[in-house]
């Protein structure tokens, strides 16, 4: 199974204060929002982000995003999804095609089609 037959709407931004993402992120039910700078990503910011910092809620998002995103391609399989969270320990990766950002997957949405995963998957180190 590939990453584009499980994808997500992925809900990017610009520039914005933290408590306008946590906003965003709770009207639009969401875990995260990608941060763009015209076509470009250039972060992503989370819930956990959001709580870790809910002091800091009227600073910019570039203050407090993660920045150097691993992506992934549409075309990638679900093992490859998996396996580039996993060695990176992270739980959303944004979903570009052609330099575009197209979607996102994650960790949620791998655990509800673990039925693709090859099995040896979660034999391995």
């Amino acid at each position: 199974m590939k990453v584009e037959e499980i994808m997500k709407r992925a809900i990017a931004v610009e520039e914005i204060k933290l408590k306008e993402a946590a906003e965003i992120m709770s009207e639009k039910r969401v875990g995260s929002l990608i941060i763009m700078r015209g076509e470009n990503i250039v972060g992503i910011i989370t819930e956990r982000d959001v709580l870790k910092n809910v002091g800091r809620l009227n600073e910019k998002i570039s203050k407090i995003m993660s920045k150097d995103v691993i992506t992934i391609s549409p075309d990638s399989s679900l093992d490859d999804a998996a396996k580039t969270m996993t060695e990176n320990e992270i739980k959303r990766l944004p979903v570009v095609e052609k330099g575009k950002l197209v979607g996102i997957i994650t960790a949620t949405d791998l655990i509800a089609n673990s039925d693709a995963l090859n099995e040896n998957f979660f034999l391995e180190d």
